[in-house]
C-alpha cells in the first residue's frame, strides 16, 4: 500500500474537521491508496507550480502532491 503524510498546514485543517468526517476521509484515502493506481480517482489541478492532484471525498477535497510510494497531503477542506 502507498502511504500518506500531512503537511503541518493540512494536519491543522484536518484536525478542525468533525471526527466523523476525519474517519470518512481516512477510510476513503486508504481505499484509494490500496489500489494499484490511486491517480485513477484523482483529478489534476492546473496552474500550480508543481503537479498537484485532488481527491473528492464527500463535500471535501484533499489536495496532494504525488511522490514515489507516498502522497503528501497539502490541504483538506
Amino acid at each position: 500500500m502507498i502511504g500518506y503524510d500531512f503537511t503541518k498546514y493540512a494536519e491543522k485543517q484536518f484536525l478542525k474537521l468533525p471526527k466523523k468526517v476525519q474517519q470518512k476521509i481516512i477510510k476513503k484515502l486508504e481505499f484509494y491508496l490500496d489500489t494499484p493506481d490511486p491517480l485513477v480517482f484523482a483529478l489534476p489541478i492546473s496552474k500550480t507550480p508543481k503537479p498537484c492532484y485532488r481527491f473528492k471525498i464527500g463535500n471535501y477535497r484533499v489536495i496532494f502532491d504525488w511522490e514515489i510510494k507516498k502522497i503528501l497531503i497539502l490541504a483538506v477542506g
